[in-house]
């Protein structure tokens, strides 16, 4: 297994679709995710410590985890079928539990949890950076310094 690093969440433009962006801890490959407006705020808040005053359903799972008196150690990335990222969370006594790819992130960067993938989903969506595309990336970490979870609210959202 691989393990990746969470850069963030950020819009591609000109379709407005949220995703979220994983890199290769020890290489030099990226995968982008496309996601949803509410898992990409998921991914935000948890990344900028935003504490909601009611827990959000991400927050909500965490807490039946820790009642459960049990711990988020791995979410795997485990294969793209048909386009479709498919993730599994495992916990400390080794039960596994499938989950959407964004949903496992968001629980990750809540818990600490590791998030590694294998060489063959790499392979098959991973995009090699070069130096220029290093230069893009921070771009893309400046972005998220200043960019707010609202910011990925739909228009009339509450």
């Amino acid at each position: 297994m691989k393990p990746l690093d969470v850069l963030g969440v950020r819009v591609e433009m000109p379709t407005s679709q949220p995703i979220v962006l994983l890199r290769e801890r020890d290489g030099g490959r990226h995968v982008p995710i496309w996601i949803g407006a509410a898992e990409a705020t998921a991914i935000a808040y948890a990344q900028e410590g935003v504490e909601p005053p009611r827990p959000l359903t991400h927050d909500l799972l965490v807490n039946v985890i820790d009642a459960l008196d049990r711990q988020l150690t791995t979410v795997r990335i485990d294969a793209v079928l048909e386009g479709v990222f498919h993730a599994t969370l495992v916990l400390d006594d080794g039960t596994e539990i499938s989950s959407r790819s964004s949903d496992a992130i968001a629980l990750a960067l809540r818990t600490g949890a590791e998030v590694v993938t294998t060489d063959e989903v790499l392979d098959e969506v991973g995009i090699e950076s070069s130096d220029e595309e290093e230069d893009e990336v921070a771009k893309f970490k400046e972005f998220l310094d200043e960019v707010s979870p609202e910011d990925f609210e739909a228009p009339g959202e509450d």
